[in-house]
């Protein structure tokens, strides 16, 4: 299972970082050179929880938006009693 949302299909994105030195021309500066790029990447904040699907609890991969947004429905919780005890 992929680092993918369930609801909204986010996942992980790659970019790239380019690092500059230097004044800004606005500033004083002679300019901003870029000394260096290289790759990165933009992961969502994926998290995994228990949820309602089709009428089954399952665990799933949700990213945070998805839980804000309200399309995830948690189960309902258990109302477990342990059996007592006969003496004998």
């Amino acid at each position: 299972m992929s680092r993918e949302c369930y609801f909204t299909g986010k996942r992980t994105i790659f970019g790239r970082s380019i690092s500059r030195r230097g004044k800004a021309k606005h500033l004083g500066g002679v300019g901003k050179k870029v000394t260096g790029i290289s790759k990165r990447k933009f992961k969502p904040n994926i998290q995994k929880i228990r949820a309602l699907i089709d009428g089954k609890v399952c665990r799933i991969k949700v990213s945070t938006r998805a839980i804000k947004m309200g399309l995830v429905q948690k189960p309902p919780k258990r109302d477990y009693k342990p059996a007592e005890k006969t003496a004998v």
